[in-house]
């Protein structure tokens, strides 16, 4: 570890890796925005938030990423919650700051809502090169920063969706628990837990970090793993929020089942069903599988390297979706998730340290990916 580091010493290179991947994204939206015919059902209007112009044209260069559950997110931050609506599965801490920024005249849902993604995409960057800097140098710090911007889905953390918020409170959780400052520690995870679901896995790896201090350095650990609980307050406010709107507070749990209503399995057995509609039908079921395959491999090159805390946090996050998945598509939204889960790029850059494979083919092969599925997600195809 290198406790020297300072969070501002990587901005150029955060920088150029948003830069490279925001330009990329702007230059499909604009020129493929529009090229394929709309599949059946698409776009969706259960949201209740209006849909942008379909037709090709510069205005993409705005418009493009204003789909599937962006339109939620807009929605929410512009007319709030329903109780009934399945609203309630998407957790309120993005929907606030777009409301927040919205309030400045002329920014519009939409503008707030790519503005503050992007915004927290690129702090999110910059913060990851400090974090990775410090637990594995600077080498790996350029390409972590590089593969994570460029990853084959990164394309969400320039969109109206919560994966940027999210990447930057769960890198800030880490980044503030490893140098002992579990106060700000417990205050960020909690902003990563009321932005989605997922973050109270944060909870089970600061645990993991407390007790790897106590034996490193004989920190005292009850304070540590209160510290470490105090992030489930910000899913407890919003439960709480639900107890005080309609007297439910089971709203969010409820909601999500109501999203994926096929019931609970093990995730041996989601894996298998993954594995054989990927074979059967090739199309979105292998791209499903692929994005979360490399996902894997990343997380499994990079666990020998890094602190516990960072694999088990990994390795919940890719655990507990597969034990609700939908029967049709097991893997449906996974990839997103992945996007996300920064342990990933380490892997990755690890392995591109050693040549196995090099760096150059790995960024060629994932930004080949990103331009692949961010053309798909823009024609409404069914990349969620």
């Amino acid at each position: 570890m290198n406790p020297d580091v300072r969070v501002r010493d990587g901005w150029r290179e955060a920088l150029w890796a948003f830069l490279g991947a925001r330009g990329l994204l702007t230059a499909i939206s604009v020129i493929g925005g529009g090229m394929l015919a709309l599949p059946p059902g698409q776009p969706p209007t259960d949201a209740g938030f209006p849909n942008p112009a379909l037709a090709p044209g510069w205005h993409m260069a705005v418009t493009a990423l204003q789909r599937q559950d962006a339109q939620w997110f807009l929605r929410l931050a512009t007319t709030g919650y329903s109780h009934g609506d399945n609203s309630a599965a998407f957790f309120p801490a993005f929907p606030l700051a777009i409301r927040a920024l919205d309030a400045v005249p002329g920014i519009g849902p939409l503008g707030a809502g790519l503005l503050v993604a992007n915004v927290c995409a690129f702090a999110a960057l910059l913060l990851l090169h400090a974090l990775t800097r410090f637990e594995l140098g600077d080498a790996a710090a350029r390409r972590a920063v590089l593969f994570t911007a460029l990853f084959p889905t990164a394309f969400f953390l320039y969109a109206p969706y919560t994966e940027s918020l999210f990447l930057l409170a769960s890198i800030a959780c880490f980044w503030f628990a490893r140098r002992d400052r579990w106060v700000w520690a417990a205050a960020t995870g909690a902003v990563a837990a009321a932005t989605r679901s997922i973050g109270i896995v944060l909870i089970l790896a600061l645990w993991v970090e407390v007790v790897a201090q106590y034996r490193r350095n004989g920190r005292a650990m009850l304070p540590r793993f209160v510290a470490a609980a105090a992030v489930a307050i910000g899913p407890a406010l919003y439960a709480g929020w639900w107890w005080l709107r309609a007297r439910d507070v089971f709203a969010p749990l409820d909601a999500q089942r109501a999203w994926r209503p096929d019931g609970g399995q093990q995730p041996v057995a989601t894996i298998v069903d993954a594995v054989q509609l990927a074979f059967r039908y090739q199309s979105w079921w292998l791209l499903d599988l692929t994005v979360v395959t490399l996902a894997v491999i990343g997380i499994a090159l990079a666990a020998r390297r890094i602190a516990l805390s960072y694999t088990v946090y990994a390795a919940a996050s890719v655990l507990l979706p597969l034990l609700l998945p939908l029967a049709s598509r097991p893997l449906l939204s996974m990839p997103r998730f992945m996007a996300v889960v920064f342990p990933v790029s380490w892997g990755w850059a690890i392995a591109a340290e050693r040549r196995r494979p090099p760096e150059t083919a790995t960024l060629v092969a994932s930004a080949g990916g990103f331009a692949l599925l961010a053309f798909l997600f823009i024609n409404w195809q069914f990349v969620f």
